[in-house]
Order: structure tokens, then C-alpha cells, then sequence
């Protein structure tokens, strides 16, 4: 495995591990790594799209204390945990802006990316990147056996074995080094709910192109055919919220940014849509 000069130790340590615990073919090199998140969040005051364009870099849960998924990222906390298993301690001592960033392998080429569990939006990453990811499947928290690197992918045929609900069978994927937008970052794709919003308008000043996929779009109809997927009560949230007798990406942000919702029920309502809602 050849990697860049500019890695960390940290991160070639973490490589070095993965690889001896991967076997299988080298991963189709038209694949890709794809981030998810919600692009229109804020966090203290301060727009994610915003942090992006000031930092030009893609950071950590360990860094920003934000996720779309458990709030762990500390010493002795789950994440940090799994990072030991996972990495065999390599990132033990690491300072947090040097640990890897969480992704998924985009093996099904799905619009919406990778992992749309995570978010509408998604930053696609280039070849090199995947170059120095890890993979493992399923996710990190189910502490997994089964690893890869890009060199050594065996997980898309296990994952495509497997009859997981579509919002769990992604491929995770770490990416050592640093993630930065003119560098490593083919585009950012976002859904077509945010045109003419202020997501686009902060979208446009990222270092790296901007692309749409075809959306999300749940009728609160279709939402009522589903009570037992997450539970009744975030049918009925998702009802309350729908403008127009639907949910896009930007409603259910919207309703996060007023406070007055929980934002794990919202969470909950975010899986309908991307579960059931499209692309449209």
C-alpha cells in the first residue's frame, strides 16, 4: 500500500493495522467515498456550511462535539472506544484533529450518497481519499470483525449478502488524514430543497463544486403507511411539521433550528423521509 507523504504516523500506524486484518480484491476504482450530514444545521451559534467555508477542512465528531449519530467522541467514551478496537490503540495518544472522519463507501451509487442515514447532503471524495480510508461492515458501533482497506475490499459482498433495511447496509469508511475541500473533495452534493436558500448561497463559497441529486420528498400520506418503522408518535411529528403535505430535507431543518421540537425525535422523522422519501 502506497501512502502520501503528508499522513501522520498516527494515521500510516491505523492503514498498516486495517491492512493486515483485509483480505479480497482491490475496490472498484470508479467507487467512492461519500460524507453525509445535514447541511443547513447550526452548532453554537454557527452554520455548519459557514465552519466549513472558514476551516476548508472536513472535521471529526472528536473536534466539532456534533454528529448525526452517538454523541461519543471523548476519551473512554464508545467512539473513542471503537476507534482503539478498530485501530489496534494507533490513535490512542492522537490529538483530535488528527483522527479519521466517518464515511461510507457509495458501492450501491445511490444519488443521495452513501449513508443518507446521516444526512441529505453529502461531500463526494476523490480517488486519493479512498486510497487512505478503512472500511469495516456493519457499522463501528456493532463492533464488526470484517475489515478493508481500498486495496483489500471484501465488505460490498457481505454487505449486499446481507438484508439489512437500506438506512443500514452501508460499507463505513474512516479517512486518515486531513479532509480538505480543495484538495480532496470532488463536490458537494445537496438536495434540491435549499435552492435559493441560504445553504446554497453559503454552498457556492466552499472550496470545491456544487451538485444536486433529485431529492427527498415524503408525502405525509406515504409517512402514514409506516407507523411500526419508528414508532407512531414520530408519524405524528412528522404530520405536525409537513408543509404542504409533505417533508424535504429543509423542513425538518427548518423545525430543528425553531427549538421547539426534540432533536432525536426529529432524527427519528429524518429516517422516514430518507428511508421512504425518494429520491424524488
Amino acid at each position: 500500500m502506497v501512502l502520501p507523504d503528508d499522513l501522520h504516523p498516527y494515521a500510516v500506524r491505523a492503514l498498516q493495522h486495517v491492512t493486515g486484518l483485509s483480505a479480497g480484491p482491490p475496490v472498484d476504482p470508479a467507487l467512492r467515498v461519500t460524507l453525509n450530514f445535514h447541511p443547513d444545521r447550526v452548532n453554537a451559534g454557527r452554520h455548519v456550511l459557514r465552519e466549513l467555508a472558514d476551516g476548508g477542512t472536513y472535521l471529526s465528531q472528536f473536534v466539532t462535539g456534533t454528529g448525526n449519530g452517538g454523541l461519543t467522541a471523548y476519551p473512554g467514551g464508545d467512539r473513542w472506544l471503537w476507534e482503539q478496537r478498530m485501530f489496534g490503540g494507533c490513535y490512542d495518544e492522537a490529538p483530535a484533529p488528527l483522527r479519521p472522519v466517518y464515511g461510507a463507501l457509495n458501492f450501491r451509487l445511490r444519488p443521495v450518497g452513501g449513508a443518507p442515514r446521516f444526512g441529505s447532503a453529502h461531500l463526494r471524495l476523490t480517488a486519493d481519499a479512498v486510497a487512505r480510508s478503512t472500511f469495516c461492515y456493519p457499522d463501528s458501533y456493532l463492533q464488526p470483525s470484517a475489515f478493508a482497506v481500498a486495496g483489500r475490499m471484501s465488505l460490498i459482498d457481505l454487505a449486499l449478502a446481507d438484508e439489512q433495511d437500506m438506512l443500514d447496509d452501508y460499507v463505513e469508511a474512516h479517512v486518515h488524514g486531513p479532509v480538505r475541500l480543495d484538495r480532496d473533495v470532488e463536490a458537494l452534493v445537496l438536495d434540491p430543497s435549499y435552492r435559493g436558500t441560504e445553504v446554497e448561497t453559503l454552498a457556492c463559497r466552499l472550496a470545491c463544486p456544487v451538485e444536486w441529486h433529485p431529492g427527498l420528498r415524503l408525502p405525509v400520506a406515504e409517512l402514514r403507511r409506516h407507523p411500526e418503522y419508528r414508532g407512531p408518535e414520530f408519524v405524528e411529528l412528522g404530520t405536525a411539521i409537513a408543509v404542504d403535505g409533505h417533508l424535504t430535507p429543509r423542513i425538518i431543518g427548518d423545525a430543528a433550528r425553531t427549538g421547539r421540537y426534540d432533536q432525536q425525535s426529529l432524527k427519528r422523522v429524518w429516517h422516514y423521509l430518507a428511508r421512504f422519501g425518494g429520491p424524488a
